[in-house]
């Protein structure tokens, strides 16, 4: 699993604090070179760990009735 906040994260303008994501979703804005794709990075990105989407959890399947008891 990796970290929200670590040195192990790849750098993607889609989580960098000088861009912004696009009205479509398939590019990002950024200040200081205009519009780039989501997987690009520059010399200079920054990380902003709260533009980062977690994961969904995976769902149980099957559930019992037995498993609502007390």
């Amino acid at each position: 699993m990796k970290r929200y906040f670590g040195a192990g994260i790849e750098p993607h303008c889609e989580y960098c604090a000088n861009g912004r994501l696009s009205r479509d979703g398939k590019s990002v804005l950024c200040a200081k070179h205009g519009a780039v794709p989501l997987g690009y990075n520059c010399r200079s990105y920054e990380y902003d760990p709260l533009l980062r989407k977690p994961r969904q959890a995976a769902l149980m399947a099957d559930y019992d009735p037995e498993d609502f008891k007390l």
